[in-house]
């Protein structure tokens, strides 16, 4: 290999390829998970906040091993969604109804949770006890928001995290390049979930929860990855919603995905049909994302 390739975001060269194998073979003990903690070191390949990618590393290993150019040690374990397998926790909830004006339900305490233990443990139980797609936890950056009443109730939640590797229609109406989307994608983010609890029956409460949280979406972001968002991404699926909510909040429809999952790698997945919807957060986010 002459030129270097991206993977993961990070250009791979035939040296850095040299390097891992030596590593492998030098080390013939290491667990996978040890490896990438030593080439992430290594690299000393950190965020924009200076923490070290270590997850990211472990990926873009597997990606390289995946394409036959290099051979991990064994795994010690059989592969599982982490996520899925953690346990959930329970909640006994207050179901009394809420069904009210918006102007009627007072003053609603919006928060930024993804480093509370507590508050995340309510989220997870939220969504596993309410959302038609459960919790499956979040993988890279992410942020996590709660919305309660005066007394403390929760209302609803929002998860954002890593923004589809590759989205046709999104991609074209940026007009990025794959060098340019492998730079900025990290500018992207994914409005993964939003549950309100089924016990709110408040009209509008949706939009102004999606105006409320967008307007520190990217200062929240700064503060704890050391960069902002230019441009937030949803999927709403057809079948089941209208996206009536995102059009209330300024957010723009750009059409539809191909039914495919983002862990299809040989197009045989078939997955039900989503619209994309966006919502930029800064005018210029096409200049900022093709840059």
């Amino acid at each position: 290999m002459s030129e270097s390739l991206v993977v993961q975001g990070r250009a791979v060269t035939a040296q850095d390829l040299d390097r891992l194998r030596a590593l492998v073979a030098a080390h013939p003990h290491w667990s996978r998970r040890r490896l990438s903690e030593a080439v992430c070191a290594e690299w000393d390949w950190r965020n924009a906040a200076g923490r070290l990618k270590d997850m990211a590393t472990r990926t873009l290993l597997g990606k390289l091993e995946a394409r036959g150019l290099i051979t991990l040690p064994a795994r010690r374990r059989i592969a599982s969604n982490r996520m899925a397998a953690r346990p959930v926790p329970t909640r006994v909830w207050d179901l009394t109804p809420l069904a009210c004006a918006l102007r009627e339900v007072g003053p609603l305490v919006v928060e930024e949770v993804s480093r509370d233990r507590s508050a995340r443990a309510d989220v997870a139980a939220a969504l596993s006890a309410f959302h038609y797609l459960g919790s499956r936890g979040t993988v890279g950056e992410n942020l996590q928001y709660t919305i309660r009443d005066q007394a403390g109730r929760l209302l609803a939640c929002l998860l954002f995290g890593s923004a589809a590797w590759t989205c046709r229609t999104r991609d074209a109406v940026i007009g990025w390049t794959p060098a340019q989307r492998a730079a900025h994608l990290s500018l992207l983010t994914n409005n993964t979930r939003f549950l309100i609890l089924p016990f709110v029956k408040v009209p509008h409460l949706a939009s102004w929860i999606l105006g409320r949280v967008l307007r520190q979406l990217s200062d929240d972001w700064q503060q704890k990855y050391g960069h902002p968002i230019a441009l937030v991404e949803t999927f709403v699926e057809r079948d089941r919603f209208r996206g009536t909510s995102y059009a209330a909040a300024n957010w723009i429809r750009l059409g539809a995905t191909t039914g495919r999952s983002r862990q299809d790698r040989y197009t045989t997945l078939h997955v039900p049909v989503k619209d994309v919807h966006v919502y930029p957060l800064c005018p210029d986010f096409r200049q900022v994302l093709c840059a």
